[in-house]
């Protein structure tokens, strides 16, 4: 067995961080934000960009 860790190892988190961001893409489409947007925050900020999220209001949609 190796002492040093390899990317196997780090593969169920980084599975895990990519569901959280995809699960936020979708709560922020279904605030009427940007899901690529948040997307991509949530692939640096992760469950720090979900509680900024939550806390955040619905945005209106703009009726022309």
């Amino acid at each position: 067995m190796s002492q040093f860790p390899t990317w196997a190892d780090g593969a169920p988190w980084f599975a895990g961080w990519g569901t959280l961001a995809l699960i936020n893409a979708a709560l922020a489409q279904g605030k009427n934000r940007s899901g690529l947007l948040w997307f991509l925050l949530s692939l640096v900020l992760g469950p720090l960009a979900t509680l900024v999220l939550v806390l955040l209001p619905k945005v209106r949609s703009k009726m022309f």
